[in-house]
């Protein structure tokens, strides 16, 4: 999908506008068009399937393995859909592949999509375990989001230390006692 930069630097005018700014005087007078490739870059993903050629691109040919696979602090960057404010974290990510495992920057790449639209933290990782479920073909998947939300420092209850965890668990990473190591694993940091 393509961002209609000419839109959204219209939008923004009418935004300093409607907060009574003169969107012409000097510092605001190129914001318009600096917003729209702001947004063009942080909106990338909205129409990508992260999934689409996960399985040759990212596979490493030489290892075949069905043992669970970690990778922590993949640093993402998002937007809230409710008041369009960053928020920003790592993901923690393991996955148990069915037979050739994925290349780890691959993982990272699927992260990068699908947090480049407007989101929730609680979607985002459903939408990364699906995108590995798909396109790695995996037989499960966990991810642990850990992320500091704009709306919830910036505005409203201005609880600048504040963070939200979510776990998302698909496929035989959703079934204990398996679940419960991961999580261990990813806590630990020092495997």
């Amino acid at each position: 999908m393509t961002v209609d930069k000419g839109r959204i630097a219209a939008a923004v005018r009418e935004i300093l506008g409607a907060i009574g700014d003169d969107p012409t005087r000097p510092g605001l007078d190129v914001t318009p068009e600096r917003v729209a490739d702001s947004f063009a870059e942080l909106f990338g993903g909205v129409g990508v399937d992260a999934a689409v050629g996960l399985r040759d691109a990212g596979s490493t040919a030489d290892v075949e393995s069905t043992d669970p696979v970690i990778v922590r602090d993949i640093e993402f960057r998002s937007m809230c859909e409710h008041h369009l404010l960053p928020f920003s974290g790592v993901a923690h990510i393991a996955y148990v592949p069915t037979a050739t495992v994925l290349g780890l920057g691959h993982i990272a790449r699927v992260v990068e999509v699908v947090a480049a639209r407007p989101q929730v933290q609680e979607r985002l990782g459903l939408d990364i375990a699906d995108a590995l479920t798909r396109g790695a073909d995996a037989a499960g998947v966990l991810v642990v989001l850990d992320a500091r939300h704009e709306c919830v420092s910036a505005r409203g209850a201005r609880q600048g230390a504040a963070s939200a965890v979510t776990i998302s668990a698909v496929g035989v990473c959703a079934d204990e006692p398996l679940k419960s190591s991961l999580l261990g694993l990813i806590g630990r940091g020092d495997v």
